[in-house]
């Protein structure tokens, strides 16, 4: 979805023209219980055209393939003895205690993101298994402090940026 009714809010290269009021009446019009409910909410800036036109390629799909399925099968191999869990999306809240422990400084960061943010205990959840598929996608036993700070920057639309 776009930041507000234009289209153009947080873009560089045009100018918002919707009053606050406007943006975070479009906002409301997506529901929290229902935000709370996705993974992972980011903003994606618009691509300049020379981006676009340009010949560098990014990273290859083979090596992001080989990435993704090392992470799925750690996955697997953790949840081998579950029933019903294969991935670290399908966890409970008491799978999520049992598989993604973090440390006090983790909690604190977590804390302050909570407070803050005003997150939801669904949205405190969603945080924990997006760490922990980051801290797999490293190859990390342990999820720490830096995954825990980029899942909270992956919940945008917790935060009112409009206001």
């Amino acid at each position: 979805m776009h930041g507000c009714p234009c289209g153009y809010f947080g873009d560089s290269g045009h100018e918002c023209n919707c009053s606050s009021g406007s943006i975070q009446r479009y906002m409301s019009r997506i529901s929290g219980p229902l935000l709370d409910r996705i993974d992972i909410h980011i903003t994606v800036p618009s691509v300049k055209f020379k981006e676009l036109s340009s010949d560098a390629s990014g990273e290859k799909s083979e090596v992001i393939r080989k990435r993704i399925n090392t992470t799925r099968q750690r996955q697997l191999e953790r949840f081998e003895k579950e029933k019903n869990i294969f991935c670290n999306a399908h966890m409970q809240s008491r799978d999520i205690r049992k598989y993604c422990p973090i440390d006090e400084k983790s909690k604190s960061l977590l804390n302050l993101a909570i407070t803050k943010q005003g997150l939801s205990a669904r949205a405190y959840d969603r945080i924990l298994k997006v760490a922990r598929t980051i801290a797999d996608m490293e190859n990390t036993e342990n999820i720490e402090p830096t995954h825990i700070a980029e899942a909270i920057h992956y919940r945008s639309l917790d935060r009112n940026l409009w206001l």
